[in-house]
């Protein structure tokens, strides 16, 4: 019986390598057109090029600057222009401390700012004879005043005293004439539950609360509601121990923060 001749293979390639190369052209175009959409640290990609520089001898494809290309040298173990490409690393060290020193001139300026405003207004209070009833601070964004919560309300309650209103028409007169920037009014609780018919947590009572202040101040201080924010902040932000009486008094506040005109509000 006679042999059956041998099949010859298919000329060129096996049909799965010209899919695969496809599929590879195709992820080559994707991660392409991904780096072309990201944005570069400049800074960091110089010190990548300088350190496989040192490793490998990677040297710019152009005859003088690194930015213009980079080749894997063959037997070549210097970066042209190196000393040139140091001095260029050594200003940019030298403008990033530069950018430090202002940040920080930026940041005493705007704390003398706080200071001086906070000056002002303790003078005020003085005057008004409310250095007591009023507790002042600053940072450098802001001067801030704080007002006990059983000054202004009764337990549970976000209705303003009667008898403590001529003390909001104080600070009424003094955001007036100092607060020149954004004003913020702030509710604070205890931690102790509250769930009442007109509140269900502490922070709707809060919330009650500096809107309370808000409305009254708006209506007799003449201030411009569009540079006044009001909010309540609950339980989450105390400036003592809620597991004593005392400290559950102190965080029972309003505060009412005069960010001046050189903060970054």
């Amino acid at each position: 019986m006679a042999k059956r001749k041998a099949e010859e293979p298919p000329k060129g390639a096996p049909a799965w390598q010209s899919t695969f190369a496809d599929l590879m052209n195709l992820l080559l175009c994707f991660f392409v057109m991904l780096f072309a959409m990201s944005d570069i640290d400049k800074q960091k990609f110089e010190l990548i090029a300088a350190s496989f520089t040192q490793s490998f001898s990677v040297f710019s494809g152009g005859a003088q600057a690194i930015g213009d290309g980079l080749l894997i040298s063959n037997g070549v173990s210097q970066l042209n222009e190196l000393d040139e490409y140091m001095t260029t690393m050594g200003k940019s060290a030298d403008q990033t401390t530069e950018e430090k020193d202002k940040i920080e001139e930026v940041k005493e300026e705007q704390l003398k700012e706080s200071e001086n405003l906070s000056e002002l207004i303790e003078e005020a209070l003085k005057e008004q004879n409310m250095e007591g009833m009023v507790d002042v601070d600053f940072t450098s964004q802001y001067v801030s005043l704080t007002l006990n919560g059983a000054l202004l309300f009764d337990s549970g309650s976000a209705d303003i005293k009667t008898d403590s209103l001529p003390i909001l028409d104080k600070i009424g007169v003094i955001l007036k004439k100092y607060g020149k920037s954004i004003i913020e009014i702030e509710g604070h609780t205890d931690n102790v539950p509250i769930h009442t018919s007109r509140f269900a947590d502490n922070n709707e009572l809060s919330s009650a609360r500096a809107l309370s202040v808000f409305k009254y101040l708006i209506e007799t201080a003449d201030l411009d509601p569009a540079m006044v924010k009001h909010s309540g902040r609950g339980e989450y932000v105390p400036i003592a121990d809620n597991s004593t009486e005392v400290g559950r008094a102190k965080n029972r506040r309003v505060e009412i923060k005069i960010y001046h005109t050189l903060s970054t509000y």
